[in-house]
């Protein structure tokens, strides 16, 4: 196994164990992450994501629907892929989400994570995270702007509280 999917299989492990930690020491100082709720520059927002999404799902009533699952782990030295699904609770709104996601990654030399960008349906995900509102905006981008700032705005509390 080339030591890039190495770091994803560790990255993906450490994620269905909800360890932050670990997570981060995946990605280099530089890494860049996108996804449709986030874009984030650097370790520490990216860490940071990471940390407060596992923190969320680690809270008792959300842990019981904690679930990830990985498979296609594809990895070279110019980039990497994986297919991963998750069941968690969506804390803002108290609903369970099925997120099917695929992502690209490339690397650094010493096999960090450089950039990372996973793709899901928003639409599927506002769906079952937003329920109404989403099945009738989950297609439009002001709605997905809306989840973006939100998202932005909650990291940024979340951060500066330490």
């Amino acid at each position: 196994m080339h030591p890039n999917a190495q770091t994803l299989h560790r990255f993906y492990t450490a994620f269905s164990q909800l360890d932050h930690a670990r997570m981060a020491a995946c990605y280099a100082p530089e890494a860049t992450f996108d996804d449709e709720a986030f874009s984030l520059q650097g370790r520490e927002q990216v860490a940071g994501m990471w940390r407060m999404l596992c923190s969320a799902s680690q809270k008792p009533g959300a842990a019981q629907h904690w679930k990830l699952e990985f498979s296609g782990i594809e990895a070279d030295a110019s980039g990497g892929r994986a297919h991963w699904q998750a069941r968690y609770l969506f804390s803002a709104t108290g609903r369970v989400v099925h997120n099917v996601v695929d992502g690209v990654f490339t690397f650094t030399p010493d096999g960090l994570i450089a950039t990372h960008r996973d793709r899901f349906s928003f639409w599927r995900w506002a769906r079952q995270a937003l329920g109404a509102p989403g099945v009738l905006l989950g297609w439009s981008p002001s709605l997905k702007r809306k989840v973006r700032s939100t998202a932005a705005g909650n990291l940024k509390k979340f951060l500066a509280q330490g």
